[in-house]
């Protein structure tokens, strides 16, 4: 499984989304002093979430042992 990493600024595409505040907050909290954007640092967290979700998958649809 990938770590998480905070990204730097990667090409992007405008995409509209709305955040609970809490979880803006922490966004904010962890890229501040970072050479990273709220909009990047998204990106990579849900970068991550899906390869989590392929890897899960394929275990569970891989053979059995």
């Amino acid at each position: 499984m990938s770590k998480f990493k905070i990204p730097k600024i990667p090409p992007t595409t405008s995409k509209s989304i709305r955040f609970p505040n809490d979880i803006i907050e922490k966004i904010e909290k962890a890229i501040q002093g970072k050479q990273c954007t709220f909009t990047a640092f998204v990106v990579e967290a849900v970068r991550v979430a899906l390869e989590s979700l392929e890897e899960e998958e394929t275990r569970r649809d891989g053979p059995e042992a």
